[in-house]
């Protein structure tokens, strides 16, 4: 649904471009943007920890088939390292940015993944998210989040689309390798600043990698592990995505919204435990998230409330709702927007 066509009820009346200093004066009054350094040295080390722990039990377990199980492990490992570094890309753990690109290409070296270009194609989500055309997270070429999008689908990936509430989750099993290739693709295009660093550690990471598990594996056993360890790593990764911005109102060029309401409306959050906060990285609170995105993750949950309050008393829809239902809002949403190609005889383009 666009933005353009929501009306007053929806959350755009009253708007004003000084919400959003009132609303972070009473974050900053609160100290939720203060740094959390206990925590994080907490939360880096335990979860390095548990990574070399699968490590050392991948090499004495040795070639056997239970290895399919570390491979699970090591897709959550992937994930958890993964979102370290993403709360690094927002300058959440330290407080200087050299320091926390630092981490952030560690962090990205260890699972494989292209840190400068995930800043890039995050930088410009946060900008602008769920805006057709500029936020490349709804710029997926085998689905189509807007109907506008469907109008362009020719071919396979008209098909992908036309059946992609069906498709979503099964194509989520080649996130993990996409996350791969995209960050290949940018270093060797040069499309990133630290080209050489970046060329390194992704090759450190392929040869440690696949050396790992071809010598301690048999050949079997080896594609096996990885078929298992990649595709459950990008199931996870997307399904951590996926409830934030999908399924909710998408705007164009012709909308203009203060910053305040443009990062409430196309987000959504996933109420849960803390077990939801470590299991998605903190991105359940992805409102708070998304308009402060400095905040460090452990605060998140302490400004949710803040927030929400800030929002009902400005007449601000605030979507909230658990995870499974938010899994069914996304594909009710990918089923809905894809109908005009279920048409019979509908044109391709």
């Amino acid at each position: 649904m666009d933005v353009s066509s929501v009306s007053e009820g929806a959350g755009l009346r009253a708007t004003s471009r000084n919400d959003f200093g009132a609303l972070g004066r009473l974050v900053r009054r609160e100290g939720l943007l203060d740094r959390r350094y206990g925590y994080y040295a907490v939360k880096i080390s335990l979860t390095l920890l548990a990574f070399a722990g699968g490590c050392a039990a991948f090499v004495l377990l040795g070639d056997s088939w239970w290895q399919l199980l570390t491979a699970v492990f090591f897709a959550v490992m992937f994930a958890q390292v993964a979102f370290l570094g993403h709360d690094a890309g927002h300058n959440q753990v330290f407080r200087t940015g050299r320091a926390n690109d630092r981490a952030g290409y560690a962090f990205g070296g260890i699972v494989g993944m292209s840190y400068g270009w995930w800043m890039g194609k995050h930088t410009r989500h946060h900008a602008n998210p769920n805006h057709e055309g500029d936020d490349p997270d709804i710029d997926i070429p085998l689905l189509a989040f807007t109907r506008g999008q469907t109008e362009h689908k020719s071919g396979f990936v008209r098909w992908t689309s036309k059946h992609q509430a069906a498709l979503f989750f099964p194509l989520l099993l080649l996130e993990g390798l996409s996350l791969h290739w995209a960050g290949i693709q940018a270093v060797w295009r040069g499309e990133v600043k630290t080209r050489w660093l970046e060329a390194v550690l992704l090759s450190a990471h392929v040869v440690v990698y696949l050396g790992a598990v071809f010598v301690v594996l048999s050949p079997p056993v080896a594609l096996a592990f990885i078929a298992v360890h990649q595709g459950l790593w990008g199931v996870y990764m997307g399904c951590s995505f996926a409830p934030g911005h999908k399924g909710m109102p998408t705007y164009t060029d012709k909308t203009e919204l203060d910053f305040l309401r443009k990062q409430v409306l196309s987000s959504r959050n996933v109420q849960g435990r803390r077990w939801v906060d470590f299991a998605l990285g903190g991105l359940n609170h992805q409102i708070e998230h998304h308009l402060f995105p400095s905040m460090p993750r452990a605060n998140l949950r302490r400004a949710q409330p803040l927030v929400r309050a800030f929002c009902a008393e400005h007449g601000i829809d605030y979507a909230q709702c658990g995870l499974l239902k938010t899994y069914h809002y996304v594909l009710q949403h990918l089923h809905e927007v894809s109908a005009p190609l279920r048409v019979a005889g509908a044109p391709a383009h």
